[in-house]
């Protein structure tokens, strides 16, 4: 068996087994890093989404937002700056594309902070924008959720239009330094307690951790399939080279099989 083993054509599919156990090992390598990324974020998502909300002053400042604290809920109280309105392209909503309505809001404090306000479906045409629910010009109380800025995806688009949420593009449009991160708006709240208009809200955050860590499992597990092959393959190899060797008379002989008695040649013993 060792012989046969050692041949060419089996040391072949050995290194064949071999390099098919290192790419599962480092494919089952991806796809728990993925596993680790999606439990991480559900565990931020569940640990602040229905949290009391706290006051942005203490939670958020100038610098760029942590990861650990992305979906924090907060209040802050202030204006809105409806004339400068920011319309991100190509948002889906339910399988539907559009934009979603990001507003300037001003603390009372001075501090500018962007507000995600909701989404609205594209106009009939890509030349004409969406008819878009104003912010109010009143003071208001806003509850939402921090997010991080999102990547540039360096695009030039016309003024008023931006195509990822990023707090840099944003600003020089704007003409405003942002703080960290931005506001995913829950509820905003007039003086009197009623809430004005806004475009439609967004879902809450899918939490599902996917198949990644199963995938990871099977990836490994199939790590030993390449050997396990190998195994019967040159045993097969082995056994028919015995068989061959035996019937053209240069194995050693087999020793006969033992005859089978019958009930009847007992019975005339």
């Amino acid at each position: 068996m060792v012989r046969v083993l050692t041949s060419r054509r089996w040391l072949g599919a050995l290194a064949v087994a071999l390099a098919f156990a290192v790419a599962a090992f480092f494919l089952g390598r991806w796809q728990w890093h993925r596993y680790e990324a999606k439990s991480a974020r559900a565990d931020r998502i569940h640990s602040h989404y229905d949290a009391k909300p706290q006051p942005l002053d203490d939670v958020l400042g100038a610098s760029p937002m942590p990861l650990e604290r992305e979906w924090t809920r907060v209040t802050m109280q202030g204006r809105y700056a409806a004339d400068e309105t920011l319309l991100v392209r190509n948002r889906p909503f339910d399988g539907v594309y559009g934009y979603e309505v990001l507003v300037p809001f001003e603390e009372a404090t001075g501090r500018s902070v962007l507000v995600d306000r909701g989404w609205v479906a594209n106009a009939k045409n890509a030349e004409t924008l969406p008819d878009v629910v104003p912010a109010p010009s009143d003071e208001v109380t806003v509850t939402g959720w921090l997010r991080r800025s999102e990547p540039s995806l360096g695009k030039k688009l016309p003024q008023g239009q931006v195509a990822s949420i990023n707090l840099g593009e944003a600003g020089a449009q704007s003409g405003r330094q942002f703080l960290g991160a931005y506001v995913l708006l829950e509820v905003e709240r007039r003086s009197d307690g009623t809430a004005p208009d806004r475009p439609t809200a967004l879902d809450a955050p899918d939490t599902d951790l996917g198949p990644h860590q199963a995938y990871a499992f099977q990836w490994w597990l199939a790590m030993v399939a390449g050997f396990v092959l190998v195994w019967f393959g040159a045993r097969r190899e082995y056994r028919e080279g015995l068989e061959q060797s035996s019937s053209d008379g240069a194995g050693p002989p087999r020793a006969p099989r033992p005859k089978k008695v019958r009930i009847w040649d007992e019975e005339d013993g």
